[in-house]
């Protein structure tokens, strides 16, 4: 559960830390236009992802765990790079950099 504060800059520049971050996703509500409390971080490689995984799982935003997972199989598009699943993000975060 991402504290309110807490904006797709902030956990770009944090992940940023743990490895080459190739994209950032938030998907958002299609009638509030808010985020849906999660996003999908992209890495270049897998043992990027991985290392991200390991340092930034549970690290704390504004007093607030984040809890850092694999995205799951089938939202793979390819091969390349790794995805992680961010959940927990308040409503205000949106992917514009």
């Amino acid at each position: 559960n991402l504290d309110d504060q807490v904006e797709e800059e902030l956990l770009w520049e944090l992940f940023l830390q743990a490895g080459p971050v190739v994209s950032l996703h938030l998907p958002k509500d299609k009638v509030s236009s808010m985020n849906q409390g999660f996003c999908f971080v992209e890495f270049r490689s897998e043992e990027d992802a991985e290392y991200a995984k390991l340092v930034m799982n549970m690290v704390k935003l504004f007093g607030k765990p984040i809890k850092v997972n694999n995205a799951s199989q089938d939202r793979r598009q390819l091969e390349v790079g790794a995805n992680l699943f961010i959940g927990g993000l308040a409503e205000e975060v949106d992917e514009k950099l």
